[in-house]
């Protein structure tokens, strides 16, 4: 079994327990990230895993567990429209036990599959351990829609070299999906993990690099933070574009939030 489906599954536990923490009330707050709810995030993550769950049963499976939701794109409609209007009128207890569920069958399916598998999925078919460690971007990302809203701190753990990974080697992607040329090589990206190792990609290059935190270098690259409200070091005008725009996930180009918006703390 692939270590990083033990990962996945400690991302899920962590998120589980910052759920059951909400009140009712707190479902429907806005978030930082489009002012979704609560709600509105659970049921996006429930949804993706659905499709995750249909995707290992085979490409069949995949596009019929898609295709609503691909015509709704199609005419312009809003994912979160679509997955409230799917799932109908239910409360925050629920919507967690949901998710939980297809969280957990997903994860199991995942530790029984052959590690060279590859699974469809809404851009190219992906391997195993990506797909898995997708999931786990995903999933983190999202969360800290939730830690944001309540103000509260989080934990970091060495699980996120799997999302750094995924945010160094999307370079190329960020440019290709806004339909743009890559200023330059692919900066040397150096990171202090939170237990204090080293973390490297691409070859040092004191004129085109990022360094810094593991975790701040996270929140850019899945847009939960701008980069000028981190200590990240940029340096160089390809390191520096890249993190204007950095972009790990799939999907049309989406932009951060702009410089002070979304900081985790109290406005003013």
């Amino acid at each position: 079994m692939l270590q990083e489906v033990d990962d996945l599954r400690e991302e899920g536990n962590e998120l589980d327990a910052l759920l059951i923490a909400l009140g009712d009330a707190d479902w429907a707050r806005p978030t930082p990230f489009k002012q979704w709810t609560p709600f509105d995030v659970v049921a996006h993550l429930h949804y993706s895993d659905r499709c995750a769950v249909a995707a290992l049963k085979g490409r069949e499976a995949f596009q019929t567990e898609t295709a609503a939701m691909r015509a709704v794109i199609e005419r312009g409609g809003s994912l979160r429209d679509f997955t409230r209007e799917a799932l109908g009128p239910i409360d925050g207890s629920r919507m967690c036990q949901l998710w939980r569920d297809t969280f957990r069958e997903m994860c199991d399916r995942f530790a029984a599959l052959d590690p060279k598998a590859r699974l469809p999925w809404f851009g190219p078919d992906m391997g195993l351990r990506m797909f898995t460690t997708a999931r786990q971007m995903e999933t983190w990302a999202h969360a800290q829609d939730i830690y944001d809203l309540l103000q509260r701190p989080r934990r970091y753990t060495d699980r996120l070299r799997n999302i750094a990974h995924i945010g160094a080697s999307t370079f190329g992607w960020t440019f290709a999906n806004r339909h743009l040329s890559p200023p330059g090589p692919a900066p040397y990206v150096r990171l202090t993990a939170p237990s204090g190792a080293i973390w490297e990609w691409n070859d040092p290059d004191p004129a085109n690099r990022v360094e810094g935190s593991a975790a701040e270098f996270c929140h850019v690259v899945t847009q939960n933070r701008n980069v000028a409200d981190t200590a990240l070091v940029v340096v160089g005008e390809p390191a520096k574009q890249w993190m204007s725009i950095a972009q790990c996930f799939a999907g049309n180009p989406e932009n951060p939030p702009p410089a002070g918006a979304r900081t985790g703390k109290a406005p003013g």
